[in-house]
């Protein structure tokens, strides 16, 4: 009986660190990271992918002065691109239409010289 409860136990304090990652939704319906120091939203839609970069308040912030790439994957395939500044967004452009499943690790520099990584799964 002891062993039962120990192990019961066990896997109930276990349960949130096995518990994967969850993103929080951002204001344009795509999942939200903390990178850098700020919020960054990732959308999609065909070939472009598009960061959202936005402060504690979920509001826009300027990506001038900003640098960012991101690396797709989806299983085998692999395509790294350069996302450019454009307003409070970074985008890029992809060889083909992004998919559903597509993992996306964005890599960022603001403008004040933080940087950070983050994972999305499209």
């Amino acid at each position: 009986m002891k062993k039962i409860l120990l192990v019961t136990s066990a896997l109930l304090f276990a349960t949130p660190a096995l518990a994967q990652h969850v993103h929080h939704k951002g204001p344009n319906g795509g999942p939200m990271e903390d990178v850098a120091g700020v919020h960054v939203e990732m959308t999609a839609s065909g070939k472009t992918l598009t960061f959202h970069v936005l402060d504690d308040a979920n509001k826009a912030i300027s990506t001038t002065g900003y640098s960012a790439s991101a690396l797709l994957t989806n299983g085998s395939e692999r395509e790294t691109m350069s996302l450019t500044a454009s307003g409070h967004t970074l985008k890029g452009e992809a060889k083909a239409d992004i998919v559903k499943g597509t993992a996306v690790s964005i890599t960022l520099k603001t403008a004040d010289g933080k940087s950070g990584q983050a994972k999305f799964k499209y």
